[in-house]
């Protein structure tokens, strides 16, 4: 019953792959961000794609904000059990089911946008593999802008962070932020405008882009470029969906896909300059780190990764020891 409410299939249930693939396939795809965001923007631009070069025998309806209740650590499992056939998903969120998916916010260790697609090009086959262990199919990645910090004071040097209730999006951001002596927060996107207007936090590590996407204008005054990571949103189809389709059904998705992944990169990058713009346009002090606050974070940084290596799977290391070739 839950499955009907959330999606439409023409014709069909998924013990009949072979009637699907005959018929005009309907998909709900889960999207976390508003409507405005260039992510969900992308999914939208995605589903126009997907609908044109499939003559209209594949339609995806992509739902923003959250609105079908999927919002983040759960997105794996629901889409591994068909519950969901799609959704976009901030891969780190779902890094503690399945380790992989971690690689993409470890702290520091790219710096530009440049780098972090050689490093995504590094580590896509990994991705790949866990996806296909999850019952999925990775379609496109694409990062969001370097993360920094937006707080109601400046930071200045590593200490201006002691006890500092930061709002973080997964667990290598929660222990970065704790050896630099802040004090990490796990929220729903959702809650954060709130966390922060009734003090429950402080602060966030995230973009400049989900700053504007929050007014976090209203609330806070400082943002830091810290670019702590380029942290990588993917969209996911449930295998049993893809194998569904048509080898020319699959074709034109990848098509659609290929194009959207290339266009959502260059998106990233735009949105910094938007949104950075936007920020100080509504009156944050937009800064870069001091060269103090640089070393020590540096210094963190440096630090996890290399437990991370050590306490992290054959994969893992694979990928990080392919890189720093």
């Amino acid at each position: 019953m839950l499955k009907r409410l959330l999606f439409t299939l023409a014709f069909v249930v998924l013990a009949a792959p072979a009637a699907l693939a005959a018929d005009t396939l309907q998909m709900d795809c889960n999207a976390i961000y508003p409507a405005s965001n260039f992510h969900t923007q992308g999914a939208e631009n995605f589903a126009e794609k997907v609908k044109e070069y499939t003559d209209g025998s594949v339609l995806i309806t992509v739902h923003s904000g959250g609105s079908l209740g999927f919002k983040g650590p759960e997105l794996l499992k629901a889409i591994k059990d068909g519950t969901l056939p799609m959704s976009d998903i901030l891969m780190g969120v779902v890094s503690g089911s399945d380790e992989i998916f971690g690689l993409t916010t470890i702290p520091m260790l790219v710096n530009s946008y440049d780098e972090a697609m050689e490093f995504y090009q590094t580590a896509k086959p990994y991705y790949d593999k866990a996806c296909e262990r999850w019952n999925q199919k990775l379609l496109y990645a694409a990062p969001w802008p370097p993360s920094g910090l937006h707080t109601k004071n400046p930071v200045e040097k590593v200490e201006d962070l002691s006890g500092l209730k930061i709002r973080t999006y997964d667990k290598n951001g929660a222990e970065f932020l704790k050896r630099a002596g802040a004090s990490p927060q796990s929220l729903p996107w959702g809650e954060v405008y709130t966390a922060l207007s009734t003090g429950l936090i402080e602060a966030v590590l995230t973009s400049a882009t989900s700053g504007q996407d929050g007014k976090f204008w209203e609330v806070l005054n400082h943002f830091t470029e810290a670019n702590y990571s380029y942290p990588l949103n993917m969209m996911t189809i449930n295998l049993d969906y893809w194998n569904a389709l048509t080898p020319e059904q699959q074709e034109a998705v990848l098509k659609a896909a290929a194009e959207t992944e290339q266009e959502q990169w260059a998106a990233s990058e735009q949105s910094v300059v938007d949104s950075t713009a936007a920020l100080a346009e509504n009156g944050m002090v937009v800064s870069e780190m001091t060269p103090e606050l640089a070393e020590s974070l540096k210094k963190i940084a440096g630090e996890m990764r290399e437990e991370m290596k050590a306490q992290s799977g054959e994969d893992f290391n694979a990928v990080l020891d392919a890189f720093s070739k």
